[in-house]
This record gives C-alpha cells, sequence and structure tokens, in this order.
C-alpha cells in the first residue's frame, strides 16, 4: 500500500488519482475528511501527531511525504514521523521539499526542510526527494477579484519565474513512487520558461475569452495582503523570491524532463484546467 499525506491538495488529489489509476492500494491522508477516489482509503490524521498515522503505517510499502509549513516550527519535529514510518516497515519514502532548500538555504524553514531531507536518506532504504519552485496554483489567489471584478492585482508584474503546473509535481511523485529508476535521487522542478503576473493574466484572459486588467500592488500592499493567509515572515520571504530572484530561481530545471521524458506544462495548460474557478 502507498501511504499520501497531504491528499486533498493540489498535488495530492491528482497523485492520489494516478496510484489508484495504477492498481495500487492507496491511502490518502488529511487532517480532515474529503471525498477521495473509488477504491481509496481515507484517513484523517494530524502529522503534527505521528501516532495517527500509526494505522497505515504498518500496512504501507511508500510514503508520499508533504508537511505543511506549520510542521516546521517550534515544538514539531517531523524527522521522528520518518524514522516512525521507517520502523513500521515503510521501504519508500519520496519527499516534497522546494528548491529554495538550494537557492537559499539559510532561513529557518529551508534548513529545517534541509535537515529533514537528510533524515530521509538516512533513514529510508529508498528515496527520492523533489524539489519544486513556484506554483502555478498560486494563481487561485487572483480568482475572486477575477469573478468579481475581472482584476488580477500582483507585486512586481513583470518579473517572471518558471512557475510549475502542480499536476506535473504529482506525476513525477507517482513515476517516483512507482518506478525504482528514480531512486536516489534529489529532483529539482519548475515549469518549461519564465512567465510573469502580467504574462499570467494574459493567459488567463485567453482561457476565460474575457479581457482582464492587471494592477500591480506594492510590495506593502502585497504584504499585508499575505499576511492575512500567512506567517509575516514566511510573506516577507516569498515576496523577496517574486520581486528579485536569483540566477538559480529563474533558470528552467531539468527535474521534470529527467523522470517524465517531457516538458513541464506551460501556465497556459494550468489555466485551460482550471477556468472554471475564475467564471
Amino acid at each position: 500500500m502507498i501511504v499520501v499525506t497531504g491528499a486533498t491538495g493540489n498535488i495530492g488529489r491528482p497523485l492520489t488519482r494516478a496510484l489508484a489509476d495504477a492498481g495500487e492500494r492507496v491511502t490518502a491522508v488529511s487532517r480532515r475528511a474529503a471525498p477521495v477516489p473509488d477504491g481509496v482509503r481515507h484517513l484523517a490524521a494530524d502529522l503534527a501527531e505521528p501516532d495517527s498515522l500509526d494505522p497505515v503505517l504498518t500496512e504501507a510499502k511508500a510514503l508520499f511525504l508533504l508537511l505543511s509549513g506549520d510542521l516546521h516550527g517550534p515544538g514539531t519535529a517531523p524527522a521522528d514521523l520518518v524514522r516512525r514510518a521507517v520502523s513500521a516497515g515503510v521501504r519508500r519514502i519520496v519527499l516534497l521539499s522546494t528548491q529554495g532548500v538550494v537557492t537559499r538555504p539559510f532561513g529557518p524553514t529551508r534548513i529545517a526542510t534541509r535537515a529533514l531531507e537528510e533524515v530521509v536518506r538516512e533513514s529510508a532504504p529508498e528515496w527520492a526527494i523533489l524539489r519544486p519552485g513556484g506554483f502555478a496554483s498560486n494563481a487561485l489567489w487572483w480568482a475572486e477579484s477575477v469573478r468579481t471584478r475581472r482584476l488580477v492585482a500582483a507585486p512586481f508584474g513583470d518579473v517572471a519565474t518558471p512557475i510549475l503546473d502542480p499536476a506535473d509535481i504529482a506525476e513525477v511523485a507517482a513515476a517516483c513512487l512507482l518506478e525504482d529508476r528514480h531512486l536516489g535521487g534529489a529532483y529539482e522542478l519548475t515549469g518549461p520558461e519564465p512567465i510573469s503576473p502580467r504574462g499570467q493574466t494574459a493567459a488567463l484572459a485567453e482561457a476565460l475569452g474575457v479581457p482582464l486588467r492587471f494592477h500591480e500592488l506594492s510590495r506593502a500592499e502585497a504584504g499585508a495582503a499575505m499576511a492575512r493567509s500567512m506567517p509575516v515572515e514566511l510573506a516577507e520571504d516569498t515576496l523577496d523570491i517574486l520581486g528579485a530572484p536569483s540566477a538559480a530561481e529563474l533558470r528552467v530545471a531539468p527535474g521534470v524532463r529527467e523522470v517524465l521524458g517531457r516538458d513541464a506544462r506551460p501556465f497556459a495548460d494550468w489555466a485551460a484546467r482550471h477556468v472554471d474557478a475564475f467564471r
């Protein structure tokens, strides 16, 4: 059996479906009850309480581990979850890390994530690590303003980075869980080309078939909005990346092609598949 944590999110949902479609027994784990594909077992569990996973770990051969940011904070011990899983008999762990452990390695969250990568390498008999950059699905932050005002408001309107479709992350994760040839790899994942918020707005407008306006927010305005849904430190860190990406963060990484043998999907593909969220 394969256990998928974060199973109701933008990565976990398509990953769970892909594994089920491949004929695997799958347990989808999330903090709250949620619909899952036919034949998939669901477990409501909190990864901050590792013993809540015990009912499924003893049956599992593989684990996809996705940790929310709060699980790297004080008083949490995600490394204990890894060791607990291995002790229960899990052989293969695919960890969702972040590109930032390479491009910006000194922030507290990235230091903790890099340490967790090392625990996975040292503890799991079989492992793979995924390091994605920015997500195309962050455009969903604009969904309400697009629906109500035909407006996208974002900072740094002309700064382009190669954002990534979460469906590609899910497909890479499925390959690493199912195929031995990807084991022992740390895969940096990005989209196929840099695209700016203004460019994303144009792609959304084309998908919707209606014109959209773009309004550039100041850094302070964007920071205030982001701080309503995430810690201030994380908001500021995100704005640093969005406003002044490093050369490494501007680079199109090879991970999707290395694992899947194809280029990553462009933002326009993501927009076309999720257009109903903006109508």
